[in-house]
């Protein structure tokens, strides 16, 4: 046994040049930490392998999950000739090389796997033209993307491809990453349970992070003269990025969808959560500020017109106070609406309208609800029947009609709730209609 481990401890050792995370690459699909759900026994992926079939795949996953590695290790399980490229980087020529490439390799006998890191990058026109390559048989395709393939892939290279979901790694996982990572000795830096519970924390489900985490926390470590960090150590060292996810990707909009379904479910606990989470991944406050908005009108409504107007105010607020004082008022805006009794009625009824009038043909204004600015006009009859609401009991002219003469059945869009305000307005629209009732007209 190393008598040094009893000695008074040593500052932490600098790391080699080569980057940690490539030295940590897995050489075998069994040395993979998660993604069991695809490479356990009798799970999709692993049923590839053993069958002996290489076929074209679409990994899409989170940033840090191990797409590029299991891509290598394909090659590597089926002998094949790797080559990458990156959508963001490559053009015309980067592609004509690699399929130049793949016809050398096929004349020696030799499988080609042609692996586009960020495929979602290219445009239609340069995901189409490995169609012809795919389809000869010339390549493998595996195509790596942190976005959607069904909007970003297109549908012939999809429908080509077996699409692999990567999951973000958990808590165990990536604390299984961090145990590996220390335990590979290149990094002699021993660090406290809250430490390492504070670096899986910081990595966010995302294992490349983790391990670049490390490798700046070793750094520092030896800059300091540390052989032990704590979490203090570590909070102090490390500036740890916002949480993951690119506005205007994937994930943003899984959390705003989030956010939103929580305020409609009356969840404000779930929905401040939502909230802060978004705000901590660097999302704009003036855009959560305009969907908290939407979410007043279509979601509220009338069964309660002030969360309109409380969403309205916390925008307001934010603009006169800023980040992160502002926030705090759409915090709690979130936390009204979250409470707020709900109803989707006029949502609806707008809808039902818009969709009503888009296919109903066009119908003349009825002469009694004509404006009359003009002797010719009055003389014509317009506006000569209207009857002026103001005048009639209850303010309500039972009886009278409003929609088109000619309409066989006038429509009905507006159907209230009987929860909130809008419970009220319904026993409201009952009333009227019982008047209309008694002057034995239908409307």
């Amino acid at each position: 046994m190393n008598a040094d481990l009893f000695d008074s401890p040593k500052p932490a050792a600098a790391p080699s040049a080569a980057p940690l995370a490539e030295r940590l690459r897995p050489t075998g699909i069994d040395q993979m930490i998660g993604q069991t759900h695809l490479l356990g026994p009798g799970m999709p992926l692993r049923l590839a392998f053993e069958s002996g079939r290489l076929h074209s795949m679409i990994l899409w996953g989170p940033p840090g999950v191990g797409k590029t590695t299991l891509a290598r290790l394909t090659a590597h399980h089926f002998k094949a000739d790797f080559i990458q490229i990156s959508a963001v980087l490559a053009g015309v020529k980067e592609i004509r090389e690699a399929v130049e490439r793949a016809r050398m390799n096929q004349g020696q006998g030799h499988q080609t796997i042609l692996f586009v890191d960020e495929v979602h990058r290219f445009n239609k026109a340069q995901q189409d033209a490995f169609l012809p390559h795919v389809e000869s048989g010339l390549v493998t395709f595996i195509g790596a993307t942190t976005e959607n393939p069904s909007f970003e892939v297109v549908g012939a290279l999809l429908s080509r491809a077996q699409v692999y979901v990567l999951n973000s790694f958990s808590e165990a996982e990536l604390a299984t990453l961090l145990r590996r990572t220390l335990d590979l000795g290149e990094i002699a830096l021993r660090l406290t349970p809250e430490a390492e519970k504070l670096l899986v924390a910081y990595a966010d489900g995302d294992g490349r992070r983790l391990i670049n985490l490390v490798e700046q926390l070793a750094m520092a470590a030896l800059t300091a003269k540390r052989a032990e960090a704590n979490a203090e150590f570590v909070a102090g060292a490390l500036s740890p990025s916002l949480r993951r996810f690119d506005k205007g990707g994937e994930a943003f909009y899984d959390q705003i969808s989030a956010l939103h379904k929580s305020v409609r479910g009356s969840d404000p606990d779930a929905s401040l959560y939502w909230f802060t989470r978004m705000l901590d991944g660097g999302a704009d406050p003036r855009y959560l500020a305009r969907r908290i908005l939407r979410m007043a009108w279509e979601d509220i409504g009338l069964a309660d017109p002030r969360g309109a107007e409380i969403a309205l105010n916390a925008a307001d607020t934010y603009e006169r106070l800023g980040s992160p004082e502002g926030e705090l008022a759409l915090a709690q805006a979130v936390i009204y609406l979250a409470c707020a009794p709900k109803s989707n009625a006029g949502y609806m009824a707008y809808n039902q309208a818009r969709a009503f009038v888009r296919e109903d043909g066009s119908h003349e204004v009825p002469v009694h609800l004509r404006n009359a600015p003009t002797r010719l006009m009055k003389e014509l009859g317009y506006g000569r029947a209207y009857r002026y609401a103001h005048d009639e009991p209850e303010a309500y002219a039972a009886g009278e009609t409003y929609f088109p003469e000619d309409m066989a059945r006038p429509p009905r869009f507006y159907s209230p709730t009987p929860r909130g305000l809008e419970g009220k307005i319904a026993e409201k629209l009952a009333h009227l209609r019982q008047l209309d009732a008694g002057t034995g007209k239908k409307k």
